[in-house]
């Protein structure tokens, strides 16, 4: 058994637990601490209560004090000084000409050190501004880079609603938040109506992302068939928040939508698994007229070595399909048979076109073979040159 105190260091920061040292504290007081970072001051978020177990494997640190009047002037005094080291900060950035923006400064309760929040896009190398600041503050600085959303925790500011943000108000931590919300909640995914003062997506998102959630499951989809008090009709859109179901009713050449309670609301049922399940009971025709040979059926697949002449059947069979049937549940006779009555009524089809290449030459037609003379023909034709021969010396 431990009496423990959560103290919170920054206004709606993190509660941190420490052992209350036997000391009496009360919500809201001002106690000081033994932090890792060495002594610091906090506010009492929850008053001293006993634990029972401490689930934590680490002691915890304990609380030193209750702040006096003295230690709450000091810390007062720091934040006048924070005030003036932000401007001395905010000119030697200027003259350094680093890009980065600086949020706020802390002082130690102790004057130790002097820690800097900035951010900026990318790295900064900012080894010549610590040089500079520690020869003027004399004491250790640090510098941390934070990111876009601690930067809003710091500065505050109000939302989109009209109210304080709510990391400055009451979050203690940030969720992470995705567009994935946004689209389930049905919100328009313009940047600027669903971001924050940081620019990043708006914590409140998940607030109430596990109502959506666990409503959608209940609800019917959107383009189902459903049964409503005025008769079936589809799914056109949903109220989550509502819980209620807008349905397209059609009669006739005419279509109405109506809004309906998710209690009025009866999903049809399903009945194309149970038609599947009878259909594959009953063989069909082409299993009947070539049914698996009941050797086959007994084979085991073991058996494959010793039977090779089986085709691969049993592997059909273990599929739930005929060894000699294809995907499209036809034997391979039958659709042998129906590819030959089809080549017979188009003969063309199936065969390749084959045309001509316009860049090969065309060859001349081969000439018509020559009939051989006989002698008679030939002694004629020398008659007839003799002849002419006589008539020309004449």
């Amino acid at each position: 058994m431990a009496t423990i105190v959560g103290v919170q260091f920054q206004k709606n920061g993190k509660i941190y637990n420490f052992d209350a040292n036997n000391l009496e504290i009360k919500q809201n007081d001002y106690v000081i601490v033994d932090t890792a970072h060495g002594i610091d001051i906090g506010q009492a978020a929850v008053g001293s209560k006993v634990l029972e177990e401490n689930d934590s494997k680490i002691p915890l640190k304990k609380v030193i004090r209750i702040a006096t009047e003295k230690d709450l002037q000091n810390s007062a005094d720091n934040r006048k000084k924070e005030r003036e080291a932000y401007e001395i900060c905010q000119k030697k950035i200027i003259e350094h000409k680093l890009d980065m923006k600086l949020v706020s400064v802390e002082y130690a309760f102790d004057n130790s050190k002097a820690l800097f929040y900035f951010t900026a896009n990318g790295r900064v190398d900012f080894r010549s501004l610590v040089k500079d600041l520690a020869s003027v503050f004399k004491m250790r600085i640090e510098l941390r880079q934070i990111g876009v959303r601690d930067e809003a925790r710091m500065l505050g500011g109000l939302g989109p609603c009209g109210r304080p943000i709510c990391c400055r108000s009451f979050l203690d931590e940030f969720q992470p938040v995705s567009i994935k919300m946004a689209k389930e909640q049905n919100l328009s995914l313009n940047p600027t109506k669903i971001s924050g003062v940081c620019g990043r997506l708006m914590c409140c998102l998940k607030y109430e992302q596990d109502h959506y959630e666990q409503t959608r499951k209940l609800m019917p989809r959107i383009g189902k068939e459903v049964i409503t008090p005025d008769g079936n009709g589809t799914v056109s859109d949903l109220n989550i928040v509502k819980e209620t179901v807008f349905v397209r009713i059609t009669n006739g050449d005419s279509s109405e939508i109506k809004e309906y309670p998710l209690e009025k609301i009866e999903r049809t049922a399903y009945t194309s698994a149970a038609q599947h399940a009878e259909k594959a009971d009953q063989p069909s025709d082409n299993q009947e007229g070539n049914p698996a040979s009941p050797e086959q059926a007994e084979t085991p697949s073991d058996n494959r070595k010793n039977n090779p002449s089986d085709g691969g059947q049993n592997r059909h069979q273990k599929r739930g399909k005929p060894a000699n049937q294809n995907s499209s549940g036809k034997n391979k006779e039958q659709w042998k048979a129906e590819k030959n009555d089809s080549a017979r009524q188009n003969p063309a089809l199936g065969k390749p076109v084959m045309r001509e290449n316009p860049n090969r030459n065309i060859q001349k037609p081969a000439a018509e073979p020559s009939v051989p003379e006989t002698k008679e023909e030939k002694s004629s034709n020398w008659a007839e040159a003799v002849r002419k021969a006589i008539d020309s010396m004449n």
